[in-house]
């Protein structure tokens, strides 16, 4: 089987939690091939994602690196045994990659925090809503790539939002509610389509107002998927150069604290959906 050219974020995080326990018990990609019988090379492109592992040779490795976290073996093994064909591939070469990923780990995830401040959360937004967002892209995208980015947004809401779906919190401040992409009728039934997802038993919807001191972080937007353990969990981040993924154990500690914090200083869910209907009324 030849190398993958372009591993996923997921499949790249499997290869790099495994180098990180090689390094952790300081042996080197010679040593961790002789178990297996294989070019110290193939190592390399496993912890690069580019080459496939089975969860059985992930349980080996963890074993020779000393790794007793048991749970995080297992999750780590399941992680590098999924390999069926995403839904998002089928976009491949018409949106962005990072775009892919975010879909792929909200798929994988076990449940899903985001926190805005600036715009809807992508799942939730309508498609006249991710149209107009996706139309202020410069330089301007063609139709075809501009249609192809809604169609792959509304997709990724349809998973997200369905019933039965994992776990689902969303954080909003209220300048992204008041933003009027597509214009004001536009913005309002965007409104709408909040206060609906709001009634879903797996979402969780609150708004921070205006009122509230300020608010924690940088200022972009965050997106927290929980893994099959703590330590597979995963952070992403929206950047001018495209979406940043990050899961490094300080990283998920700060972001975890800053989504309970801004939790706490939202709106309860009932008043939440008033702010909602109340700003529809004003804008």
């Amino acid at each position: 089987m030849p190398p993958r050219t372009t591993p996923s974020a997921r499949q790249e995080r499997v290869g790099t939690e495994l180098r990180k326990m090689r390094d952790c018990a300081g042996r080197t990609t010679a040593e961790a091939a002789a178990l297996f019988g294989i070019a110290r090379t193939k190592i390399t492109q496993i912890e690069k994602g580019q080459y496939p592992i089975s969860a059985e040779r992930v349980r080996t490795l963890a074993h020779e690196y000393e790794e007793s976290d048991h749970a995080f073996v297992e999750g780590l093994g399941s992680m590098a045994e999924e390999r069926h064909r995403g839904w998002w591939e089928d976009f491949r070469g018409s949106v962005p990659v990072g775009f892919l990923n975010i879909a792929e780990m909200e798929f994988f995830s076990q449940g899903v925090r985001t926190y805005q401040i600036s715009h809807v959360p992508g799942a939730m937004q309508t498609e006249e809503y991710g149209r107009a967002i996706f139309k202020d892209v410069y330089p301007p995208l063609p139709p075809r790539l501009l249609e192809a980015r809604v169609e792959h947004r509304s997709l990724r809401s349809a998973l997200l939002m369905r019933e039965g779906a994992r776990p689902y919190s969303a954080i909003v401040h209220e300048a992204a509610l008041r933003m009027l992409f597509g214009g004001r009728e536009a913005a309002k039934r965007q409104l709408d389509r909040l206060l609906e997802y709001a009634e879903l038993p797996h979402v969780t919807l609150q708004v921070i107002p205006f009122s509230t001191s300020g608010f924690m972080g940088a200022g972009q937007g965050i997106i927290y998927a929980y893994g099959p353990v703590r330590r597979l969990d995963t952070i992403q981040l929206d950047a001018v150069g495209g979406p940043a993924f990050l899961h490094e154990q300080k990283h998920l500690e700060n972001y975890h604290y800053i989504i309970d914090k801004m939790t706490e200083r939202a709106l309860p869910e009932s008043q939440s959906r008033d702010a909602i209907r109340l700003i529809k009324k004003e804008i």
